[in-house]
């Protein structure tokens, strides 16, 4: 689901002086927003919660251990003990702890295509090997055929404000 495949309706408050809230009822996403906000405020908020509701069914529909499956079978390198999406992480696409095996990646890639989102899951699996990023680990790495143009597509994100490319 991209953002933009969602219905909306805003709802201006008078009571509401500065916070914003969306729901989702019945596939329609009611966006509540100050009753004086601008334009472009509103504008703002409508593309916020479009963003986060889509990333939100997005998260639901891909099978993070299936993708880390495939690809370490694929890439000959190690599964993690778990690896999940979350929402807090703000200055990384994707982060992996080798001592227990975990691995973590940005919700903000949710409605990134797959091909990237498969390219972070191979540079956090490789780091289950190589914890550093030296030339072993980005032999890893480039196991995967895309990475150079998934870097590049982060890089790019990284340009437009959403995160950090990646290290």
């Amino acid at each position: 689901m991209t953002a933009s495949q969602l219905e909306h309706i805003v709802i201006r408050s008078a009571r509401r002086k500065k916070t914003a809230q969306a729901t989702l009822k019945n596939g329609v996403l009611e966006i509540r927003i100050p009753g004086r906000s601008t334009k472009a405020e509103e504008q703002e908020f409508i593309e916020y919660f479009h963003d986060r509701f889509a990333r939100r069914h997005n998260r639901a529909t891909i099978d993070l251990a299936a993708r880390a499956r495939g690809l370490a079978n694929k890439h000959d390198l190690q599964m993690p003990t778990s690896i999940e999406w979350v929402g807090n992480q703000a200055q990384r696409w994707g982060s992996c702890t080798p001592s227990d095996g975990t691995v973590r990646l940005s919700d903000r890639m949710a409605t990134f295509p797959l091909w990237v989102i498969d390219y972070v899951i191979v540079h956090e699996l490789a780091h289950l090997t190589e914890p550093d990023h030296g030339t072993a680990f980005w032999d890893l790495v480039t196991r995967y055929p895309r990475t150079e143009r998934a870097r590049g597509y982060l890089i790019a994100k990284s340009e437009e404000g959403q995160a950090p490319a990646v290290d």
